[in-house]
C-alpha cells in the first residue's frame, strides 16, 4: 500500500481494497462537511443532503481505480463539484423545455448563514443587526456567479490551496486567483452602498 499521512487518503486506500468499515468511517469524516458546501450550492438542506450520497455513491464505484496521486481533499471536491455542476445542469435543460425545476436560480442563495459571518469581515458588525448583516452579504454573493460562489466556499470553508480549488474545479490556477479576485471586488462594490450607510 501506498505510504501517507493523510487520514482520508489511508482510508480511501483501505476502499480500494475492499475494507466496508474504511468507507463508513470515510462517510463519517467527509459527510458534513460535503452537506456544507452542497447547501450552499444549492441552498436546499434536502438536495444537498441527496447531491452528498450522490458523491459518495461515486467515490465508492471508482474505489477500484483510486491512486493517492493527489491529495484526497482535491479529489472529493473534484466529485462534489462535478456533482454540483451536474445538478445545475439539468436545471438549466428543464428551464429550456419549460419543465418546473426544483431547484430556482434564487433559491441557491439560501442557507448562506455561516458564509456571510465568514464574509462579515467586511462590514462594521459592531453597528449592524447580524440577521440584517447576514442578508446583505446573501444578496451580494447572489449576485456572483456558481464558480465564483464554488471557489469562495472552498477558499473560505474548506481552507483549500489555489492549487487545490484548481483541481477541484479543473482550472488553471491563475484562473482561480482571476476568479477570487473577481468575486472579492464584485462583494465590495455590492457591499460599498452598506459600508457606507453604516459609517459612523
Amino acid at each position: 500500500m501506498e505510504a501517507t499521512t493523510d487520514p482520508s487518503t489511508a482510508l480511501m486506500l483501505l476502499v480500494r481494497d475492499g475494507n466496508v468499515e474504511a468507507f463508513e468511517q470515510l462517510v463519517v469524516l467527509w459527510q458534513d462537511r460535503l452537506v456544507t458546501l452542497l447547501l450552499h450550492q444549492t441552498g436546499d438542506p434536502s438536495i444537498a443532503e441527496d447531491l452528498t450520497q450522490e458523491v459518495f455513491l461515486r467515490i465508492y464505484r471508482a474505489r477500484a481505480r483510486y491512486k493517492a496521486t493527489a491529495k484526497f481533499t482535491t479529489w472529493i471536491h473534484t466529485i462534489a463539484n462535478n456533482v454540483a455542476s451536474d445538478l445545475r445542469q439539468r436545471a438549466y435543460r428543464r428551464r429550456e423545455r419549460g419543465v418546473p425545476g426544483s431547484v430556482s436560480a434564487s433559491s441557491s442563495m439560501i442557507g448562506l448563514d455561516q458564509l456571510a459571518v465568514a464574509a462579515s469581515a467586511l462590514l462594521p458588525t459592531r453597528q449592524a443587526d447580524r440577521t440584517e448583516l447576514q442578508m446583505v452579504v446573501q444578496r451580494a454573493l447572489a449576485q456572483l456567479s456558481e464558480k465564483q460562489r464554488m471557489a469562495v466556499l472552498l477558499a473560505k470553508f474548506e481552507l483549500c490551496s489555489y492549487d487545490e480549488i484548481a483541481a477541484a474545479m479543473q482550472l488553471s490556477v491563475p484562473a482561480v486567483k482571476s476568479l477570487l479576485f473577481r468575486a472579492r471586488d464584485q462583494l465590495r462594490e455590492s457591499l460599498a452602498p452598506y459600508l457606507q450607510s453604516n459609517a459612523p
